[in-house]
């Protein structure tokens, strides 16, 4: 069987390698990049799996990044890992099809079962989240 390929983005140069760390358990992390744009041009040439990335990023944000890798691999397994707790912009990440979840502070909890439910075309939303009306309540 081969080994699961995930392409990371992540902005912050610590947290980037904190999360290659607790992919690289389980996955052949083959990536890390810091923009959305940079997702874009890794993921058409490296072909992943799995993409694992952050929502703020410079020159392209996270959600862009996976609604044009989505044009051209529906199928694409999608983890937002970031720190917006907002309901509304789990909503977000959602409406770009099924997708898992993950708040960084919830990433060695739920990082490594979130890239499963994606590999599985399954949606994943953080412990922390789950339950979390639009409201914030």
């Amino acid at each position: 069987m081969n080994a699961v390929r995930v392409l990371l983005a992540e902005d912050g140069c610590a947290m980037g390698r904190q999360l290659r760390g607790l992919l690289s358990q389980q996955y052949q992390v083959i990536g890390l990049v810091q923009d959305g744009a940079s997702l874009v041009q890794a993921a058409q040439s490296m072909l992943p799996d799995v993409v694992v990335t952050d929502i703020a990023m410079p020159e392209m944000d996270g959600l862009e990044a996976v609604r044009r890798l989505r044009l051209q691999r529906p199928v694409l397994g999608v983890v937002f890992i970031t720190v917006h707790a907002d309901p509304q912009m789990v909503t977000r990440a959602m409406a770009l099809g099924p997708c898992s979840y993950v708040l960084k502070s919830d990433a060695g909890d739920d990082l490594l079962a979130a890239v499963g439910a994606a590999l599985k075309g399954d949606r994943f939303v953080s412990r922390s989240l789950r339950g979390l009306r639009r409201d914030g309540r």
